[in-house]
């Protein structure tokens, strides 16, 4: 009796600490525009943005904006990691190929993007699962209203905060994160 009441405590201990682990942006592997498997420990120490971007889409211009924030804080430990998605009336339909060739030809994009994914419904990715549901990151619920959600995400991996989709990228909020005013 006392091996079994031992062995249930213990499975208990475990199950309750492996659950009570925080993942991070760090716990991801995602695939590049490339088709390369990127593992976004790689980002560990710098402020993150992950964005959600389409090509035909109203916020289209944003890539701009986009762009240079990542020129301008690019060497102050700052990355935008762009998220090609097709989940607003079908606004990015091109293929990871075509992206690429879009984002460079007509917003000259430098900052990694990421191949195409979805980022709600049934087919979520895992990592915008991670994003936007409280219980896996342990700050916020968000679901991802339309193309250009912003998250930002600390030097640690964790979630700080969801930025609409109207918001422009070089905001003084966002600049304000990215120097560590807010």
């Amino acid at each position: 009796m006392k091996t079994k009441l031992s062995t249930l405590i213990l499975g208990v201990g475990l199950s309750i600490s492996v659950s009570g682990q925080n993942k991070t942006l760090y716990d991801f592997t995602v695939a590049s525009l490339e088709g390369e498997e990127v593992e976004l420990a790689q980002y560990k120490g710098k402020k993150v943005m992950v964005v959600n971007t389409a090509s035909k889409c109203g916020f289209t211009g944003q890539y701009e904006g986009l762009e240079k924030l990542y020129q301008t804080y690019k060497d102050q430990n700052f990355v935008v990691l762009g998220f090609p998605a097709n989940n607003f009336l079908k606004q990015e339909p091109g293929s990871n190929e075509e992206i690429r060739e879009f984002c460079t030809k007509n917003y000259g994009v430098s900052f990694p993007m990421m191949a195409k994914i979805s980022v709600k419904g049934d087919d979520i990715h895992p990592l915008y699962k991670w994003l936007t549901n409280k219980v896996e990151n342990k700050v916020l619920d968000s679901d991802v209203s339309w193309n250009f959600q912003k998250f930002l995400i600390d030097e640690n991996g964790n979630v700080v905060q969801s930025i609409p989709p109207r918001t422009d990228p070089e905001s003084k909020e966002i600049i304000d994160w990215i120097e560590g005013k807010k």
